[in-house]
Parts: C-alpha cells; sequence; structure tokens
C-alpha cells in the first residue's frame, strides 16, 4: 500500500530558529520516523526570491545553512526526499495553470500576504511573485499530491487557498488528479506561533528577534537573559503575569517536569512556578535562568549533530541533488496528468492527433 506524502518546506534566507523548529519541524521529524509516510522537504529558493530579487547571494549562501539545520534536528536522507524549489520543472508550470483558478480579490484578502506585505512595508510596491506567493506554494503541495503539510498556525490561510485550488481544478476538469492537503500543526498550543525574545507576535529573522538552532552557548544564555517579560513586574514581590510572557511562552513550549526536577526542585512542575509567579515573589532572573538550563540542555545535541555533518559539505550537497532528481521525477508525473486533465498534451493525446494524421 502506498505511502501518504508529506510536503513542507523553509525559505532560506537565514539559518532555522526555535520558531521554525516548534512551528513544524518537530513535526516532520516526529512524522519521519513513524515510517508510515513519504516525506519532501523543500528549501524554498524561488519563494526566497520574491523578496531577495535584488540580493540572490543571501540564498545561495544559506541553501546548507537551512540543509544543516535539517539534518542537525533529526530529518535523515534514508527517510525523508531533501529538494530544491528552483530545480524543479513541475514548479514553474503549475502555477501557470492555478493563476488561471485564482482572482487578484482572493489574493489581496489572503491573510498570511497582508500580514507579510504590512511586515515588509511593501506598501503598494509589491513585487508580483511575492504576490502569488499563495498559488506558487499550491503548486509546491499539489506537485508532489501531499496529504498532509507541517505548518506553524500563520500558514493556515496559505493552506486554505491551496484547497481552494485543489476543488477548482478538480471541478473544471472533472477529475481527481490533485489531492486537497491538510495542515499538521504543533500539539502545543504555545507552538503555533512562537513569540519573539522582543516580545513581538511572531519570532522572525527579519525583525530579529530570533534564537537559532546554532547559536552557541554564550550566544543562547545573552538572548534569554535579555528576553522581554512582564513590564509590571518591577519588584519580585510584584505580582506577575505569565500570560503573554515570552520567558513563560518559551518554557510551555521546551520544558518538562524532568527539567523542574534536575533544575528547579523546589517546583513539581511550570504550573507550581507560574502560581508564584502571579501571586509574586518570584524574580524574573530566576525564570530566565531555569529557561537557559532547559534550553541549553535541548539545543546541545543538535548543534553537536550541525557541527558533525559541517564537516562534509559536499556529502550535504549530494544528498540534495539525489533527492531533487528524485522530486523532479515524481513532480514530472503529476504535470503529466494535468496537461491531460486540461486537454493540452497534445503530441501525446491520440484523439487529438487522429484529427489531423491520416
Amino acid at each position: 500500500m502506498a505511502k501518504e506524502i508529506i510536503l513542507t518546506g523553509d525559505r532560506p534566507t537565514g539559518a532555522l530558529h526555535l520558531g521554525h523548529y516548534v512551528g513544524s519541524l518537530r513535526k516532520r521529524v516526529a512524522m519521519q520516523d513513524t515510517g508510515k509516510y513519504d516525506t519532501f522537504v523543500m528549501i524554498a529558493d524561488l519563494q526566497a526570491l520574491t523578496d531577495n530579487a535584488d540580493n540572490p547571494e543571501k540564498i545561495r549562501q544559506n541553501i546548507l545553512e537551512v540543509m544543516l539545520d535539517y539534518l542537525a534536528v533529526g530529518l535523515t536522507p534514508d527517510k525523508t526526499t531533501f529538494l530544491v524549489q528552483s530545480h524543479i520543472p513541475a514548479l514553474y508550470e503549475l502555477p501557470m495553470y492555478y493563476s488561471n483558478l485564482v482572482t487578484m480579490s482572493r489574493l489581496e484578502r489572503n491573510p498570511t500576504i497582508k500580514n507579510e506585505i504590512k511586515m515588509r512595508d511593501f506598501e503598494r510596491s509589491i513585487p508580483v511573485g511575492f504576490m502569488t506567493y499563495p498559488i506558487s506554494q499550491a503548486a509546491d503541495i499539489t506537485a508532489f499530491k501531499a496529504k498532509y503539510v507541517p505548518v506553524g498556525e500563520d500558514q493556515l490561510p496559505m493552506l486554505e487557498q491551496a484547497r481552494e485550488i485543489v476543488n477548482s481544478f478538480n471541478r473544471i476538469y472533472k477529475c481527481d488528479i490533485l489531492v486537497e492537503p491538510e495542515a499538521v500543526l504543533p500539539d502545543n498550543a504555545s507552538c503555533n506561533r512562537l513569540v519573539g525574545i522582543d516580545g513581538n507576535t511572531k519570532m522572525s529573522k527579519s525583525l530579529g528577534n530570533c534564537i537559532y538552532l546554532k547559536d552557541d552557548e554564550k550566544t543562547l544564555k545573552q538572548k534569554i537573559m535579555s528576553m522581554f517579560t512582564d513590564p509590571t513586574h518591577i519588584n519580585v514581590s510584584d505580582p506577575g503575569h505569565t500570560e503573554g510572557n515570552p520567558v513563560f511562552i518559551y518554557l510551555e513550549a521546551f520544558s518538562t517536569d524532568e527539567d523542574f526536577a534536575n533544575f528547579m526542585p523546589e517546583y513539581k512542575n511550570l504550573a507550581e512556578m507560574k502560581e508564584h509567579y502571579e501571586r509574586g515573589g518570584l524574580g524574573d532572573m530566576k525564570c530566565k535562568k531555569l529557561l537557559n538550563n532547559v534550553m541549553q540542555q535541548f539545543l546541545a545535541p543538535i548543534r553537536a549533530r550541525r557541527e558533525e555533518y559541517e564537516k562534509d559539505k559536499g556529502e550535504l550537497l549530494n544528498i540534495l541533488r539525489k533527492g531533487t532528481e528524485r522530486a523532479i521525477e515524481v513532480s514530472n508525473q503529476t504535470v503529466s496528468e494535468v496537461r491531460n486533465a486540461i486537454g493540452i498534451n497534445y503530441f501525446n493525446d491520440k484523439s487529438f492527433l487522429e484529427r489531423f494524421v491520416k
């Protein structure tokens, strides 16, 4: 029986951070390791060009950075197909077909696009490639007939638009070629959209508020100790707020009861610590020290694996090359089926050829 397909990926605009990890990387690794899925992980360099066309070197420099992060968190080439988006011909062709099924007004209503436009301060100087990002993403997903897409909560509008495109195509061309994708969200609600260390609602490379998977011990500690907390919690004795407090959001996302036994045994779990902070008497520095211990322990093996893989970058390129070759074969089959459904596979269409060739 054929395995169900997973498709996911990241833009190579920098090393990956904790937001990427809790948003989808952790789920990707868990699903990969079940052995139940055929997993494709894409380095989305075409999508990165939509707002970095004037600086392609930034993307070139980060292709292997992203690949290193994939391997460091536990994705492996024996279980996952890694591919480079720009080298897959199907991902140029399918967006052309899909663009005829989507209106400009629908693209403009996409909440993810609206938020990104605001964050990047594009105003009306919006690159066309950026505006059609949802169409490109639908092509990425459907080219491999992916059923599941591990994403963060902010990507749900993109998945909804991909489903609309799938349904429109299958209805118009009276077929069931394209697969309607489903989002796979983090299990922990705190992970749906991990806040930045500055308290901003989104951890983002462009905002400079990230903790990167490759951060060394010193850098990680500096970032945690400078982390935004509760501005009303001025004195240790003051009651504090844990809701919306980045330190506690990170502890929700990463800490376990075992961490409390190891690093802060005066509390059985995070709930007890929260209760103390909220009534007053627990200082921010003590909370940050706990978080630093938790995160250092979590990132240590990831750093170690990353350093090991970094010793042979030629092998990283080989992994990407082999995966991309397989991805081309799989996606070309989908394109052939799409052309047949539309009726434009002229030179391989026997009924069409019979009209002209005797």
